[in-house]
Parts: C-alpha cells; sequence; structure tokens
C-alpha cells in the first residue's frame, strides 16, 4: 500500500460545517415555491451541486420551471448564502481542525481541499483558513461534481502527487464515491462513516492522525 503523501479534505462537513447556512438559504426559496423543506431533505444535497441540489429540492414538490428560471433561482439561492456566511469567523473551524493540520505540515503530508463548492475560498477565508493548504480544487475548477471524481484528481495533480498516494476525508457518500472512482483510499467522517466502500472511519478530524 502506497505511503500517505496527501490529504484532500472536502471541506463543509469536514473542516467546517455550514448546513444550517444553506438549509436557511434553500428553505426561502422553497417557501416561496409552495415546497415543504425539511433538515431531512437538506442532508441529501450533500455533496452535490447547486444546479442538482435545485433538482432535488424541486422533486418534492409539483413545480416545473424552465432551464432560465432555474439557474435564477440558483443564483438566489448562492446569493443569500453567501450573505450569510459572513455569520463565519475563525471559530467556526470544527473543533481540532487547525491543530490537526499543523501536526500533519510538520509532518510533511501535503494537503488540498476538494470541495464541489463555488464558495470554498470565501469559506476558508472567514475561518482562517485559506493558507493553509498547498492547493484548492473547488466548483470554480471543475466541470463535474462529486461523485465524478474530477475534484479529487485535480486536487492531486496540483499537489504534484499521484491518486494513489492522497487519502480523501468526506462527510458524504458521493465523495467517496467519488474518491473510490479517483483510485484514492478515503477516510469517512459524519454521514459517510455508513458508507461500507470507505478505507477508515473516524468521528473527529483529529483522529486522523491514527490513520497517517
Amino acid at each position: 500500500m502506497s505511503k500517505i503523501k496527501g490529504i484532500i479534505y472536502d471541506l463543509d462537513g469536514v473542516l467546517v460545517h455550514t448546513d444550517n447556512l444553506h438549509f436557511e438559504a434553500w428553505s426561502g426559496i422553497a417557501e416561496r415555491l409552495g415546497i415543504t423543506f425539511t433538515a431531512e431533505d437538506n442532508n441529501r444535497l450533500r455533496g452535490v451541486s447547486r444546479m442538482e441540489s435545485l433538482d432535488i429540492l424541486l422533486s418534492l414538490g409539483p413545480v416545473e420551471l424552465s432551464a432560465e428560471e432555474k439557474l435564477t433561482l440558483a443564483t438566489e439561492k448562492n446569493d443569500e448564502y453567501v450573505r450569510l456566511l459572513d455569520r463565519l469567523t475563525p471559530g467556526d473551524a470544527d473543533p481540532g481542525v487547525v491543530e490537526t493540520l499543523e501536526v500533519l505540515w510538520q509532518w510533511g503530508i501535503k494537503q488540498a481541499i476538494g470541495s464541489s463548492s463555488k464558495n470554498a475560498v470565501p469559506i476558508l477565508k472567514r475561518i482562517g483558513l485559506l493558507d493553509a493548504f498547498d492547493a484548492i480544487a473547488d466548483g470554480t475548477t471543475i466541470s463535474a461534481s462529486k461523485p465524478d471524481p474530477e475534484v479529487f484528481l485535480q486536487a492531486a495533480e496540483k499537489l504534484g502527487l499521484a491518486p494513489a498516494d492522497c487519502i480523501v476525508v468526506e462527510d458524504a457518500f458521493a465523495g467517496v464515491d467519488a474518491a473510490i472512482a479517483a483510485g484514492m483510499r478515503c477516510v469517512a467522517i459524519g454521514d459517510a462513516t455508513a458508507h461500507e466502500g470507505a478505507t477508515w472511519t473516524i468521528q473527529a478530524l483529529p483522529e486522523l492522525l491514527n490513520v497517517v
């Protein structure tokens, strides 16, 4: 088994939790459309793109929209979500994240972000971690969202590493599927711990030090 030379992290749900902000933004759209949207429904949107998330929301009610109308709604949702991101501070990074990243740096392991979100950079700025990674691959640089492996393969390429030398840390089933498709081992956290394809499972990020 290849030595671990790089770690690629999903962002939301791994390093920081903004589910409540997504839920608030999507709930506003759903209410306008007369669609009941629950926290459980919001959980289905983990790891998928904005437009795919909108399609899932629309599947909950008898609403048919044109492609142009969908794009308008998705843009409105994102504008609201970005506005809500102003609430974030460095204190919103998950417990132990900063300390874990620092130890891994000391061990000489390269680290990257691999997120489908187009807001990865603003989020990292708000929680004070923008400069904590060697590379960022996100929704602004990829053409296909998870479970497509593109974002992880791009992150590995930016790190200058082979996929087999990287591991992925993911909280979503779609992310674990993407890691497997990329030929990478995967550390599952949160909801993803129920995925049978994960190589390891952890309950909190500091446990990653026991894997590496």
